[in-house]
């Protein structure tokens, strides 16, 4: 068995954890909405054809805002196609995903869906293949009171109260050639300087999220942030982040994603300080992640893509990945390190909701169930609250081909102090054997002496087992017994598993 080390500390503050860190995605890509969230002819669909099984879940996994309608989709979408008169709506094919999308779900069905679940809408705006009007018309639609064409067609078409959306991305992996309208770091910096001064002109505290990079594996990283954010650094207040990981069949350095990811962040943070600096500027930029999950990409590329002129289907299923222990183990290793930069991410976005690469899943006419990676997000986002704090941690390391030597274990801890609750998220990287985690609570002090304690773990023998149709509740989280010894707390942390502690 190996053993790591950990020391809570209450004064080692990281930052303010915005519970926008816990929000997700949702775009108009294969049954993301239709079959999704939108199935009028499901026995549970409520009168504006919502499921409400899905409701319930999406309540439960507790996402706190949703980026909307893409992603890819929106560098070519025309938001006017969306509002109005269902029967009026057109149409239109989607190149971004090869499909027709029917417009069927729009803004006002989207908000009437987010308003039952809870959760906030982060707009994006398509900056690929339209620009600064076309944004402006659509903030005018969705924000302005009345007495104006845009917002007096709102109120016609059903909604007198304004949507005031108050964050929006300005368009979508523009650093991709993929994406329609994709351009250079300058010619992107240059449109979204001018459609973020332009919305700012209207109001001026618009939250505005720039483009970065697509990943950081593409060949412009790094300048390219730095180049935006030259042209844009007083009119934005976010930089996006995307990562998105796969076992590729080297399991060790897939453990250690949560590596990529922290240097990622640090890599942004670092750009964008520096145009700080170079400007002479007061302003601080932080982390949008508002793309992260585990994807297999590889998959996608040989098996769902959808070619040919003649076949541009409605809804097909697309990036319905199933996902295992093993998945789930580095999905909540990924909480964990936006947790550990708390004081910069703060905003993310799980790429995506349902059905595509999705926590929760869906059959037309049948049951929803939760993925593997529905569990970490769903105690994260429910317990992970207040402010995240650093940890003394000490564990052993193994070596991995693409990372070097990694730690065996991975942690962090937040502090709600309102809800008198302290929580630790540990994964153990080993794949031969368990982990003995010792917490040391000393410096809680007597306080920490009344906490009542308790832990589960994901973890499986079976690294692959999911969840799925045929067998919905196959994988959960499990009790985990915790040993106590005044102010030591002592665990064992089974090979490749995420684990919750929680005090209080």
């Amino acid at each position: 068995m190996h053993s790591a080390r950990l020391t809570l500390q209450p004064a080692a503050t990281i930052g303010a954890i915005n519970p926008r860190l816990y929000g997700s995605f949702l775009e108009h890509l294969g049954r993301a909405v239709y079959d999704g969230i939108y199935e009028p002819g499901h026995p549970s669909a409520d009168a504006e054809g919502f499921r409400t099984d899905v409701i319930d879940l999406v309540k439960e996994l507790g996402v706190s805002a949703i980026r909307y309608p893409g992603g890819n989709f929106v560098s070519g979408f025309r938001w006017e196609d969306s509002v109005g008169p269902r029967e009026q709506r057109p149409p239109r094919l989607d190149l971004a995903w090869h499909t027709t999308e029917t417009n069927e779900v729009g803004l006002h069905e989207f908000q009437s869906w987010l308003d039952k679940v809870g959760s906030e809408l982060m707009l994006a705006v398509n900056l690929g293949t339209r620009g600064v009007q076309e944004a402006l018309d659509l903030l005018e639609y969705a924000n302005h009171r009345g007495g104006t064409a845009l917002s007096e067609k709102r109120i016609a078409n059903g909604r007198t109260e304004p949507f005031d959306v108050r964050i929006w991305c300005l368009g979508n992996e523009m650093d991709g050639p993929w994406q329609l309208g994709h351009s250079s770091a300058e010619e992107y910096g240059r449109l979204a300087a001018k459609t973020a001064g332009a919305m700012k002109a209207y109001d001026p505290d618009l939250e505005l999220v720039v483009c970065g990079s697509s990943s950081s594996s593409m060949p412009t990283f790094g300048e390219w942030e730095r180049a935006t954010l030259t042209e844009t650094y007083e009119l934005v207040d976010y930089i996006s982040c995307h990562a998105y990981y796969e076992n590729t069949g080297d399991l060790g350095s897939f453990l250690a994603s949560g590596v990529d990811m922290d240097h990622f962040i640090r890599s942004v943070v670092a750009t964008a300080d520096h145009v700080k600096a170079v400007r002479g500027s007061d302003k601080r930029i932080d982390i949008s992640f508002d793309e992260w999950n585990i994807w297999y990409n590889t998959r996608f590329e040989n098996v769902d893509r959808i070619t040919g002129t003649d076949n541009w289907p409605i809804a097909p299923r697309l990036l319905e990945d199933v996902y295992t222990v093993a998945d789930a183990v580095v999905f909540g290793s990924l909480l964990i390190t936006m947790l550990k930069h708390a004081d910069r991410v703060t905003s993310a976005s799980l790429a995506q909701l349902v059905n595509v690469i999705a926590p929760i899943m869906t059959e037309p006419g049948g049951a929803a169930w939760k993925q593997t990676t529905f569990f970490p997000f769903a105690a994260t986002s429910a317990h992970g609250r207040g402010v995240a704090l650093d940890v003394d941690l000490v564990s052993g390391t193994y070596t991995t081909e693409r990372f070097g030597d990694v730690p065996l274990v991975d942690a962090v801890a937040t502090h709600d102090e309102a809800a008198g609750r302290y929580a630790v998220y540990a994964v153990n990287r080993s794949v031969d054997a368990p982990t003995e985690l010792v917490i040391d609570l000393a410096a809680l002090g007597a306080a920490g002496h009344d906490l009542r304690v308790s832990a589960r773990t994901l973890s499986d023998p079976d690294l692959d087992a999911a969840n799925t149709l045929d067998d919905p509740e196959r994988v959960a989280l499990a009790d985990l017994p915790v040993a106590r010894d005044g102010d030591t707390l002592r665990l064992e942390l089974p090979a490749v598993s995420w684990t919750e502690v929680l005090l209080g």
